[in-house]
């Protein structure tokens, strides 16, 4: 079982900066990949970034590449996502992800098993 709790979000302007956090417990986290989703309103929740149990792999949508950084520390089990350069289409409740191994695409939803309550994010014009 785990368990995720996100903290971080909020209300910036158009090119402003957030860092998510998100703070895990169970004895395995180092074992999981993990994940970052986004859901705005009225909208599917969508792939955001994700992170392979070691570090050494990461993916990112190509709507953030290059604006939004994912990374992990397995000895304090939080996983962050860096967002720079945010725009009004980044507004969205992101959620945090763990991926147990199951084998899905490391962009489908369908392969995490555990997600956190979500934290808002909100990008003004």
């Amino acid at each position: 079982q785990v368990t995720l709790v996100e903290s971080g979000g909020g209300l910036v302007q158009a090119g402003g900066s957030l860092r998510l956090s998100c703070a895990a417990s169970g004895r395995t986290f180092s074992s999981y990949n993990l994940g970052w989703f986004r859901q705005a309103p009225g909208k599917e929740r969508a792939f955001v970034a994700a992170i392979s149990w070691s570090g050494g792999s990461t993916y990112y949508a190509d709507s953030v590449k290059g604006r939004f950084t994912i990374s992990r520390d397995n000895a304090k089990k939080t996983v962050s996502l860096q967002m720079n350069s945010l725009i009004p289409e980044d507004t969205a409740v992101y959620y945090c992800a763990v991926d147990a191994g199951s084998g899905y695409h490391y962009n489908d939803r369908r392969g995490y098993s555990y997600w956190g309550q979500g934290t808002q994010v909100t990008v003004s014009s």
